[in-house]
């Protein structure tokens, strides 16, 4: 039996509560955009600094850790992916001469990823057009109201979104 959606009357607890057609615009939009400003952004690092958006990430987080270092599985954890993604991400990197890894003083099965001064050079010669990039894409297209409630919103989705149980079974910490 179809269950009619939201308004159309037939609301029973174990329907699903389908979304609106205005809902359904702001969710196409949205997959949409995102979309885009991430292709955006993966091809400007790609063209600029000859490395995908995921590797500037990376790049970023060890820039900001301290001592430009991170244990790989809180490098994971903060970058969303896997540890096996990351590995094989941190091997190219490392390739490059980008990153290094060294054994965790405090946890003998545990590696630390390093970000190398080349590494760092790297970073600091792509930031700047990486950040252009950014500002063209989205910042300079907003208004500082809407630049404020996009902020807002995301805060919210992120809180929401945020698993509460140290247990959840998440890719990043498998």
């Amino acid at each position: 039996m179809k269950t009619a959606p939201p308004g159309e009357g037939g609301e029973d607890k174990g329907a699903p509560r389908w979304l609106t057609d205005d809902e359904q615009h702001v969710w196409r939009s949205y997959l949409h955009a995102t979309m885009l400003l991430d292709d955006h952004l993966d091809r400007q690092l790609q063209r600029d600094a000859g490395m995908p958006h995921i590797y500037y990430g990376l790049l970023v987080q060890l820039s900001q850790a301290p001592r430009r270092r991170k244990r790989m599985t809180e490098l994971a954890i903060d970058a969303k992916i896997t540890r096996s993604r990351l590995s094989h991400a941190v091997a190219r990197l490392e390739k490059r001469g980008w990153i290094r890894r060294e054994d965790c003083p405090s946890d003998k099965r545990g590696q630390n990823a390093v970000l190398t001064d080349a590494g760092f050079e790297v970073l600091r010669e792509a930031a700047p057009g990486h950040v252009e990039t950014v500002r063209r894409a989205l910042f300079d297209r907003l208004t500082p109201d809407q630049v404020k409630q996009l902020g807002e919103i995301m805060g919210v989705m992120a809180e929401g979104l945020q698993p509460q149980d140290s247990g959840a079974d998440l890719p990043w910490l498998r």
